[in-house]
């Protein structure tokens, strides 16, 4: 390893586009990009802004795009590049940016409070019973350090200018645990399709790529949960109980009532109009039931725009 490495770090504040700056650190064996910055502010710049905290791959407050790619920096070593280039270190581009490698996710959390919550049965906990293999199917989502990498990486938030809004990877992984759990009583489907917006998922794969805990976003929560909104909305069979009963809304398959919300059946009847659903998605189970714009996310459970992507 050379002993010396090359930075080329990202400053900026607010919405601007931001500059590199370079800087030559000394390099030692094991070194991180997180300690690189480190030795910046100590040794050079002792104003540059970066989040940190545990330093061991667990808290996710370390995240950038390091070389262009989402990482956190505590995990991403200064050997793993070529000696003879320099190595760019910027904030997450899908997030606003606060200041220098710091931006705002603040946006997440308002959306984690639009999901159902985990719904119990109405019995004793001494009564719930349930399989390992049951319970263990979600145990893998619970890896989770909320670094938002996955947020990060989706072209959906990144760069899709839509009218409808998206949980995003990290939410869906979050609804894909509450609804695999075996004692779960509630639905999330019509969340998920109007709310959530999980039709606009390709299933590209690159949340998962770049997830540190290598949960398998993709394959396991989000097809799933994409499978069950197919199942409701879209399977032939259904469709056609729903039009012997009286109408798409209304009852399910096995005759149980749906709650549909009043916003969610004037999409749907947009849609069969011949309505526009909105550009960028994969499939009509794409539609959800905000107004916003892709650069906006949802501030709350009132339904008001809140602010999600840079304008970088």
């Amino acid at each position: 390893m050379a002993d010396e490495a090359k930075l080329w770090v990202n400053r900026g504040e607010g919405n601007e586009e931001g500059e590199f700056f370079e800087f030559i650190v000394p390099a030692g064996e094991g070194m991180v990009v997180l300690d690189a910055i480190h030795w910046i502010q100590q040794n050079v710049e002792p104003d540059l802004a970066a989040r940190w905290n545990c330093k061991a791959a667990k808290c996710g407050s370390c995240s950038a795009e390091i070389n262009g790619k989402p990482g956190l920096m505590c995990k991403t070593r200064l050997s793993d590049f070529p000696e003879d280039e320099p190595i760019t270190v910027e904030p997450m581009r899908t997030f606003p940016r606060v200041r220098d490698l710091v931006t705002d996710v603040s946006w997440n959390y308002q959306i984690n409070k639009l999901i159902t919550p985990f719904t119990p049965p109405d019995t004793p906990q001494s009564e719930w019973r349930w399989q390992q293999e049951d319970g263990e199917r979600s145990q893998e989502f619970r890896k989770c350090i909320e670094c938002f990498l996955c947020m990060d990486t989706c072209h959906v938030l990144r760069n899709h200018e839509t009218e409808y809004e998206f949980f995003g990877p990290r939410f869906f992984v979050r609804a894909a645990s509450l609804e695999m759990h075996p004692l779960d009583q509630a639905d999330r489907k019509e969340q998920l399709k109007y709310e959530g917006g999980i039709g606009y998922c390709n299933i590209n794969k690159c949340c998962t790529e770049v997830c540190p805990e290598h949960i398998k976003i993709t394959d396991n929560a989000i097809i799933p949960m994409k499978e069950r909104v197919a199942d409701e909305y879209y399977d032939p069979v259904r469709w056609l109980w729903h039009k012997l009963r009286g109408g798409r809304y209304g009852s399910s398959a096995d005759g149980a009532d749906i709650a549909v919300s009043e916003e969610a059946k004037a999409l749907d009847q947009r849609a069969d109009s011949g309505g526009s659903t909105g550009s960028g998605s994969s499939d009509s189970a794409g539609t959800t039931g905000s107004t916003g714009s892709g650069s906006s996310g949802s501030a709350g459970s009132d339904g008001s725009a809140g602010e999600r992507k840079s304008t970088r």
